[in-house]
């Protein structure tokens, strides 16, 4: 009876670091992530969006490579599984950030962009639901309808429907299509992958689709400034590296409606740095969404089948 005990409070002691550290790691991703909007307005100020994608894989294979030197992770052991990793780093960097970076310079704004990419929970909610067999409790889809309702509150006063074209409406689509699968993808088929030898290969391919199009379509032209070299810093090591990482280790270990339901609070870290960094003060509509907005994302992540 006393090792049965012991072993239940060396099991629930485990259990409770585990969600610590899952909870760090959720708080991380929406910090970085949302904040990522900003250094990316800053870094297309000197190039342009396949550019700036371009420079910033070029440094993350960069920044990869004595990583994977000294720590020798494992690979993947045939094409199938270099084939998955490819196709779920095309979806989630390539086709996505592309995407979302082309709206934003075909004018659309901020507001309409990150309400367009925050409809992502619910998509997933939808896929999941029908093909991953996971099922939702009606209090889990409330979460997610009041998630969606409050990223609008939030961003309402930023939106700005006379610069939505048919071109940028499409590129803010094809981000959120690819980020959806992309996430779904590489937690049906990438369950194994080791993370740092994956986030290498998406990198690489990433780099070599995005390339010729910011040569074809840019010609590449830079204006190389301290800015863009801290953006660029910022988004491949504590983004594309860190983050995304992070992402999918919660993707692994939790729902994924739950997971995603993180992309709600991305929209609110912005709007905040915003007010710290350049005085923008939210409005009391603003306030409203955020309120509303983490009372859905808490339904989501602890409400019960």
């Amino acid at each position: 009876m006393i090792l049965k005990k012991q072993a239940s409070g060396r099991a629930s002691g485990a259990f409770a670091d585990t969600s610590r550290f899952d909870a760090l790691l959720a708080w991380y991703f929406v910090i970085v992530w949302g904040s990522g909007y900003l250094a990316s307005k800053t870094g297309m100020q000197y190039a342009a969006p396949f550019t700036f994608l371009t420079l910033r894989y070029i440094f993350g294979v960069l920044c990869l490579l004595p990583w994977l030197l000294m720590t020798r992770p494992a690979w993947p052991s045939g094409y199938r599984d270099v084939l998955h990793i490819c196709v779920a780093g095309l979806l989630m960097h390539a086709i996505n950030l592309a995407g979302s970076h082309h709206a934003q310079y075909l004018g659309m704004s901020a507001g309409v962009t990150a309400l367009l990419l925050s409809t992502q929970p619910l998509l997933t909610a939808v896929i999941a639901h029908r093909l991953m067999g996971e099922r939702l409790g009606a209090v889990q889809w409330l979460g997610v309808v009041l998630g969606l309702a409050g990223v609008m509150l939030v961003v309402w006063h930023k939106i700005d429907v006379k610069a939505v074209t048919h071109a940028s409406l499409f590129a803010a689509a094809v981000s959120l299509t690819a980020i959806t699968a992309g996430t779904l993808y590489q937690r049906a088929f990438c369950k194994t992958a080791d993370l740092r030898s994956a986030a290498f290969l998406q990198f690489v391919v990433s780099l070599a689709v995005l390339a010729p199009l910011a040569w074809i379509s840019e010609g590449m032209v830079v204006r190389w400034s301290w800015p863009l070299v801290l953006s660029i810093l910022f988004l491949v090591v504590l983004a594309s590296i860190f983050a995304v990482n992070a992402l999918h280790v919660l993707m692994r270990r939790g729902q994924a409606t739950k997971v995603t339901s993180l992309f709600f609070l991305t929209p609110i870290v912005a709007v905040l740095l915003e007010w710290m960094m350049f005085g923008v003060v939210p409005t009391l509509l603003s306030v409203a969404g955020i309120a509303v907005t983490c009372a859905g994302v808490a339904l989501v992540s602890v409400a019960r089948r």
